[in-house]
């Protein structure tokens, strides 16, 4: 968010979580994109804001967080103090969570693998009504077609984005027999090393698919310690994730820091991993 956007979005979320009888002596932001994340102190609450236009968004991560609680499922909980629902104040959605400080080091593969499998488990074992991964990729796809969504994408890198997205999502997608719900977007940065132990937070991207789709979000040795996961369906994965992370920064209105960066970084990764798979242009 703009730093004027951001005051507000962090007064916001301090009012909220203060209405609510919750004590909040100070605020920290540990993360700013097109949301952010509050660490509320000493209430240990993390309070997620996100413009209204997210609401629908919020109010699913929610629902996602309520039923994952009534099966055990390795994810971040919402605060228990406080009624379970999206807040509404100042134009922002506010949602309220308990805060995990991290401990130790980077989850192992084999111990995030582990985590995969309950946490897959988990979403067995629930009915939801999400969506399928592909309508997330016609989502990225629709802001790489359009020129005025993405003007600033060169056309050699509209051209090799829209391949990737279309043609990768019909391969992986063509048999559905083994879909279920999926976190999403599983990566590091959306699992928490916790004194619980590993736990999924960012829930809001859940949706149908086949494991490989959340596996490929994952450091490549995961992959390999899941039972039954099909490697050649991760790299295929793998590609088309990074080609959708990439249409999401070359938006108009992408909010991502350092996102300059990252349209470089993300186009190289989509080459790398269609190399991979052995579907690189020559």
């Amino acid at each position: 968010m703009e730093p004027s956007d951001l005051h507000r979005a962090v007064e916001a979320g301090w009012a909220t979580a203060s209405g609510l009888g919750l004590q909040v002596d100070d605020a920290i932001v540990i993360h700013n994109s097109d949301r952010v994340a509050l660490r509320l102190i000493p209430c240990g609450v993390l309070a997620r804001v996100a413009p209204l236009g997210h609401l629908d968004d919020a109010e699913f991560e929610v629902e996602v967080a309520r039923r994952l609680a009534d099966v055990d499922a390795p994810v971040a909980e919402l605060d228990p103090r406080v009624e379970p629902r999206v807040h509404v104040r100042d134009a922002f959605a506010v949602s309220l969570w308990t805060y995990y400080e991290p401990v130790g080091a980077e989850v192992a593969p084999a111990e995030y693998s582990d985590v995969f499998l309950r946490h897959h488990a988990a979403l067995r074992q629930i009915e939801l009504d999400a969506p399928h991964f592909t309508d997330r990729v016609a989502a990225a796809l629709r802001e790489v077609v359009d020129g005025e969504r993405s003007p600033e994408l060169p056309d050699s890198d509209r051209a090799l984005l829209s391949d990737t997205l279309g043609g990768l999502s019909a391969a992986i997608s063509s048999d559905r027999a083994g879909d279920q719900l999926l976190h999403g977007e599983p990566h590091p940065g959306n699992l928490l090393n916790t004194r619980r132990g590993p736990l999924f937070v960012d829930l809001a991207t859940c949706c149908r698919g086949p494991v490989e789709f959340d596996l490929a979000h994952a450091p490549e040795d995961v992959g390999r310690h899941y039972p039954g996961a099909d490697q050649d369906v991760i790299h295929r994965c793998r590609a088309l994730n990074w080609a959708m992370f990439s249409a999401w920064r070359w938006r108009r209105d992408d909010q991502m820091p350092d996102r300059d960066h990252w349209r470089v970084e993300g186009l190289n990764r989509v080459r790398a991993a269609l190399d991979r798979c052995g579907l690189g242009r020559t």
